[in-house]
């Protein structure tokens, strides 16, 4: 069986070191030797000719030759020869490829600070690379197409430009924008650059007081909410399609209304703006009678009711030095409740009365008919009765 020589293509990063490898199977004592893309013999046997001290044997048998090179640069690429001293001589080639990372991308943007609404365009360079680099774009946990440019320099050095365009919400600010390079001789190699968003102010009213119903006589107390950016530089109240009411104070973004009446009823506005617009939210006044709003199950008294209500519980004992502000309505229900139960008392027991005294009414002039044995004698006798009109009287029994 013939001897065979056999080595392998090697790839390295610049500045890195790479190994050459020559081989031999079946080795009958030939010698083996190593040159380098010139032809050069760098290795003869274990001894060294020329003058690089950068190559080194690591290696040396009847088998193998291997040599190391350090500090590798772009210079060192090229076809490596592997040659062994046989009948007929043979050769192996290694192709030692450098790789060239590159340098530290550039990001940039068209734009400073962009309008919530409009298209910014960013840019990100990868220079002096070797292979060419590939460039990715991220925004946030979103994956942007950008547009590739590759330029070839000198020495088979390339420099890539990739440019990516988007339209930005209010939500984009402060989201931030990743160039990604991807190359075999460079890992973890991104630039990054936060958006930068203006938009226009997002307004909201908070009622301050009341907590409730606004009713009559109450204080209405709103303040406006107002964020934007830049920051609002104005906020104003109106009344929609009315003024506001003359006396209502406006203290920077609250509305104060004191002593509410129904004519203050409508829609107020607060209105906030900035350099990039104008924005507002809207509050619906509805002032209700604080007389004509009563409690679930609970009934509106008269007033001449309510007043008597009031003078009975101002003589219960305990309470005869306060004066009620608020009358409680269910005390009220039942001070009436007990003063009808007695009126319809009184009408049942005079009634009964009436009923069991009930008398006969009689008078002088029928007299005589009490006695008659007959309805003639009868008549006789009463008409004998009208004779005496002066002694004519009348009796209730």
């Amino acid at each position: 069986e013939g001897q065979n020589l056999a080595t392998d293509n090697v790839t390295v990063i610049e500045g890195e070191s790479a190994t050459i490898s020559c081989r031999v199977k079946n080795n009958d004592d030939s010698v083996i030797q190593l040159l380098n893309p010139n032809r050069q013999t760098i290795y003869f046997r274990d001894l060294r000719p020329l003058k690089d001290s950068r190559f080194q044997l690591v290696n040396f048998s009847e088998n193998e030759l291997r040599v190391s090179l350090s500090n590798v640069s772009l210079s060192d690429e090229g076809r490596y020869v592997c040659q062994l001293y046989s009948d007929p001589p043979q050769e192996a080639y290694a192709e030692i490829t450098v790789l060239v990372p590159p340098g530290s991308p550039i990001i940039e943007s068209r734009d400073d600070m962009v309008n919530e609404g409009n298209e910014t365009e960013l840019t990100c360079t990868a220079i002096g690379s070797k292979p060419a680099a590939s460039i990715r774009w991220m925004k946030g946990e979103e994956e942007l197409t950008g547009e590739a440019t590759v330029e070839e320099t000198y020495d088979r050095m390339f420099t890539v430009t990739s440019r990516v365009r988007f339209s930005v919400t209010k939500d984009d600010d402060g989201v931030p924008v990743d160039c990604i390079i991807d190359h075999p001789a460079a890992k973890d190699l991104l630039a990054q650059r936060h958006l930068e968003v203006l938009y226009k102010p997002e307004v909201k009213i908070v009622v301050t007081y009341p907590e409730g119903l606004t009713r009559e006589g109450d204080n209405l107390d709103l303040s406006c909410i107002a964020e934007g950016k830049p920051h609002p530089h104005q906020i104003n109240w109106l009344r929609v399609d009315e003024d506001v009411p003359p006396h209502a104070v406006v203290t920077g973004s609250d509305l104060y209304i004191e002593n509410l009446n129904k004519s203050y009823n409508g829609t107020y506005r607060c209105v906030a703006s900035n350099s990039v617009g104008e924005a507002y939210d809207d509050y619906v006044l509805y002032v209700y009678a604080s007389a004509a709003i009563s409690h679930p199950g609970t009934t509106r008294l008269p007033s001449d009711v309510s007043t008597a209500a009031s003078e009975v519980l101002a003589h219960i004992p305990g309470r005869a030095k306060e004066a009620p502000q608020k009358i409680d309505h269910a005390v009220i229900g039942g001070v009436v409740a007990v003063v009808m139960f007695a009126i319809l008392c009184a009408l049942i027991v005079l009634g009964r009365y009436f009923a069991r005294h009930k008398g006969t009414y009689f008078t002088h002039e029928a007299k005589g008919a009490d006695d008659a044995a007959d309805a003639d004698t009868a008549i006789i006798n009463a008409e004998g009765g009208h004779n005496n009109t002066d002694e004519k009287k009348e009796y209730y029994i």
